[in-house]
């Protein structure tokens, strides 16, 4: 059964960029500026900086790199980019998904 993405009513609710995360959370307990985690991660500062603004998604090469930067692989960095995409879209969606019927397959 696939997984059906609605919008989600509380904006607290709402998953997280994982730029956001990256910024707010993981960065300083790291103990890493955008310079030096640029720097480990191979990528220009601008690059990284888009990321953490929330300008630019995290790429499967972007959460790689994040990934093995902080031990944690990459499929957690590319979840959180999907559910947040993926409600981002259901919710700018949301009057158009509703004329759309569910066949059964």
């Amino acid at each position: 059964m696939a997984k059906e993405y609605k919008a989600v009513e509380s904006p607290a609710l709402a998953p997280v960029h994982p730029g956001a995360l990256l910024r707010e959370e993981v960065l300083p307990a790291a103990g890493l500026t955008v310079t030096a985690a640029a720097a480990a991660l191979g990528v220009t500062r601008q690059t990284l900086h888009s990321i953490l603004s929330e300008r630019q998604g995290v790429t499967p090469e972007m959460a790689l790199r994040l990934g093995k930067l902080f031990g944690n692989g990459p499929a957690l960095w590319l979840r959180m980019q999907q559910d947040y995409d993926l409600t981002k879209a259901a919710a700018s969606l949301v009057d158009e998904l509703a004329q759309i019927e569910t066949v059964a397959a």
